[in-house]
């Protein structure tokens, strides 16, 4: 059997598991959690395209 299949949580053990978050941080901190984790993955991605962008300078450069 696969093992990846025995490990996988099913609807209740997500519910819970989102539960037991709500009560650790509260209604009100989740929210800001969230705005925190959206704008590092934001800048994590104008990173990357800043990097792209600056490879294909370079291999511009390079031509």
């Amino acid at each position: 059997m696969n093992q990846v299949l025995l490990f996988s949580p099913g609807p209740t053990e997500i519910i819970i598991i989102l539960l037991v978050i709500l009560l650790l941080f509260g209604g009100r901190k989740i929210p800001e959690l969230m705005r925190g984790l959206g704008k590092g993955m934001k800048e994590f991605k104008n990173a990357q395209k800043e990097d792209d962008e600056d490879k294909k300078k370079d291999e511009k450069k390079d031509e």
